[in-house]
């Protein structure tokens, strides 16, 4: 009996520090985030190779993330927090080599250079560049509805990362 009363005192000390451990924790990672707005200006497109519109997209992609998975306030001017920078890189290369010496896969590579400003933490303010790839096969033309599931693909990564880098502190 006795046993049983330690067991269901422990197990209560368990459960309060774990409540009292989360307390500053949600479920995007981010802890307790001191800003109540943000911006994300337009992400100006400065590569060599122009795709039309993706800087575009990639501006929306990063605020939809921060709308989604904050509970921030999105502004266009004077916000605490405030995201801008350029598309740097966008390039399609040859990754694989058939036996005849031609391309059996193709790769689209994306950089973009972001600056992160935290007007209430400004140690938190950083520039860095982000980037991804996406592989196809080299017979495919990288436009229509392939051109569209690569960029999801490669700005689902580089915003999550963005997320990371100036909320979640990963």
């Amino acid at each position: 009996m006795k046993k049983h009363h330690i067991l269901y005192k422990f197990t209560a000390f368990l459960f309060c520090l774990i409540l009292s451990s989360c307390g500053a924790y949600n479920f995007t990672g981010t802890g307790k985030i001191d800003a109540e707005t943000f911006q994300v200006n337009y992400f100006l497109n400065n590569a060599e190779l122009v795709e039309p519109g993706i800087e575009r997209t990639f501006t929306i992609q990063l605020q939809d993330l921060l709308v989604n998975q904050t509970s921030l306030n999105m502004t266009n001017s004077n916000a605490d927090l405030v995201y801008e920078g350029e598309i740097t890189q966008y390039r399609v290369s040859p990754m694989t080599a058939t036996a005849d010496q031609t391309a059996a896969q193709n790769r689209l590579y994306i950089a973009i250079n972001v600056r992160f400003t935290n007007k209430r933490n400004p140690q938190d303010d950083f520039e860095k560049t982000f980037s991804h790839f996406y592989d196809f096969p080299a017979n495919e033309q990288l436009i229509g509805p392939r051109l569209s599931t690569a960029l999801n693909e490669i700005y689902e990564r580089i915003t999550q990362d963005v997320f990371n880098a100036s909320l979640a502190k990963w």
